[in-house]
């Protein structure tokens, strides 16, 4: 009952954890999008030399751990760069998008690659150079197909925050440890975190399954 107790009175910093959790997610996820949508039409293009400036950047980001990014950028390029340490959130909303931008610029690849070559002549024979028929025709069919695993990548997104705990950002886990850090009650706090973020991945899972089933209707 005492743990009870304490996980109650607790629970509105946990909350407050958990809201900071979702805008991160949130807006990392929207400037990756826009990233992966820039590098994913590199990605495809015909020339080499963007498709090479692609491909590393996959490469890069996707073959190195979130954590290494996060401590390499926040204690030692942005230091560099500008001169003092960049705030925590700003540092953790970069390196989130550009991590998350990494995959998502291969779920816009193969979902350019998805819709039939024929709807590309149908735009030339419409007149639409390359980007006209890119944005009038084949990006909404292929956005509509990437849909469900966008909210995938959200999803991942917020397991994801927890590692800015490393730079103090007050998130949910890094909220949890403050508390622990003053009752000690590290094992009963990290379950509440844990049940937190269950509940917060099955909504999101559960809408994912939604969307892709509505999809499947239309």
């Amino acid at each position: 009952m005492e743990t009870l107790k304490l996980i109650g009175e607790s629970m509105p910093l946990l909350l407050r954890g958990a809201v900071m959790t979702i805008e991160l997610a949130l807006l990392s996820l929207l400037i990756a999008t826009a990233l992966g949508l820039l590098f994913g039409m590199l990605r495809v293009s015909p020339n080499k030399y963007l498709q090479s400036i692609a491909k590393a950047y996959v490469s890069i980001i996707r073959g190195t751990p979130l954590y290494v990014q996060i401590i390499f950028f926040y204690f030692g390029l942005f230091p560099i760069l500008f001169g003092r340490a960049t705030s925590p959130i700003q540092a953790g909303i970069f390196v989130l998008s550009l991590h998350a931008g990494a995959y998502l610029v291969e779920i816009f690849r193969t979902g350019i690659e998805s819709i039939d070559r024929g709807q590309m002549e149908a735009g030339r024979a419409l007149g639409f150079n390359l980007g006209q028929t890119m944005r009038h025709i084949i990006l909404p069919q292929a956005v509509r197909r990437m849909i469900p695993a966008f909210v995938n990548q959200f999803i991942i997104s917020i397991k994801d925050t927890s590692l800015l705990a490393t730079i103090g950002i007050m998130e949910l886990t890094y909220s949890a440890q403050n508390i622990y850090a003053v009752n000690f009650r590290a094992f009963e706090f990290l379950a509440a975190v844990g049940v937190l973020y269950w509940i917060l991945i099955n909504v999101l899972t559960q809408i994912s399954n939604w969307i892709e089933r509505r999809l499947v209707e239309i």
